[in-house]
């Protein structure tokens, strides 16, 4: 029987979590797609994993067999991509928005010219996963908006902080002001990222940075930028990096900056357990230097 690594992975965050909600933030997934591909697992193997129950998600004798042998095979795994990258020279280099990955492509012709032998794929996320592929294996390393859930489980240098603005309908009373007081957005409605995207989406709400008499507005959730300008334009306003201004547009939408905000901080993440050769480590290393003289 053949099984999909990405359900394995899926097992050992509720096995690990004890819950569907904790493993569904830490995945980046819905809680009804988890549970769909749990049940799809348990069919595949012919066998219940989990007794479900109010406390959460309880391991069945054979759930504990089968968690007892699947981190070895998920390692194992991880391994061989690692290994056969290597053996490819390819690094799978992830990241979320055109202004956290700043003069990265200068970074990586650079490399190029002096390991020609070597490739690069740089390959961009939406933001229903805030770790930029990390989380599920899909990526060597990521260039990430901090914080994002689940981050304690990788190596994470920060490069950067960037000023956070706010995207508003052209039309709105407050586009006519050259800055923007935050607590004057705070009875709007917002766009938001994906519940399941947990600490990244409450940064992004400003949810710090709030008092207790406004609770958050919620008027529409996205995970791309287009639905994220289309969202404005259509009445809705939106926290934003201040390269955002540079690098999405819309003819409805305005970029202000915004006074009461922390800024947002961009850093590089790879697995803790990091088993590429010298030659990319330097390739990552540059990046940092780059990046940190913003």
């Amino acid at each position: 029987m053949d099984v999909d690594t990405r359900l394995l992975r899926y097992f050992a965050a509720v096995a690990e979590e004890g819950s569907l909600t904790g493993a569904a933030k830490r995945l980046f997934v819905s809680q009804p797609a988890l549970t769909k591909q749990i049940r799809r697992l348990e069919d595949d193997l012919g066998v219940r994993l989990f007794a479900r129950s109010r406390s959460g998600m309880v391991l069945t004798e054979a759930g504990r067999e089968f968690a007892s042998r699947v981190p070895a095979l998920l390692d194992g795994w991880d391994e061989a991509v690692q290994a056969t990258g290597r053996a490819a020279r390819v690094l799978r280099l992830g990241f979320l928005d055109a202004g956290s990955v700043g003069a990265v492509p200068e970074v990586i012709a650079e490399f190029r010219r002096a390991w020609p032998e070597w490739r690069v794929e740089l390959r961009q996320f939406d933001w229903s996963d805030p770790s930029a592929g990390l989380a599920r294996g899909e990526v060597d390393a990521a260039v990430v908006r901090l914080p994002f859930p689940g981050q304690e489980s990788f190596a994470v240098r920060e490069l950067f902080a960037e000023d956070r603005g706010v995207l508003l309908p052209a039309r709105h009373p407050l586009a006519n002001y050259e800055t923007v007081e935050f607590c004057e957005l705070w009875d709007e409605p917002f766009v938001a990222a994906g519940a399941e995207t947990g600490a990244w989406r409450e940064h992004w709400l400003g949810a710090e940075e709030r008092d207790d008499e406004h609770p958050i507005r919620v008027g529409a959730v996205t995970s791309r930028p287009d639905e994220w300008l289309g969202a404005v334009a259509g009445g809705c306003v939106a926290l934003a990096p201040a390269s955002a201004a540079r690098f999405y547009s819309h003819p409805d939408v305005v970029f202000r900056p915004v006074r009461g905000l922390s800024p947002t901080r961009v850093g590089l993440a790879r697995p803790r357990r990091w088993m590429h050769e010298t030659v990319l480590n330097e390739l990552l290393q540059a990046i940092t230097r780059r990046l940190s003289r913003r």
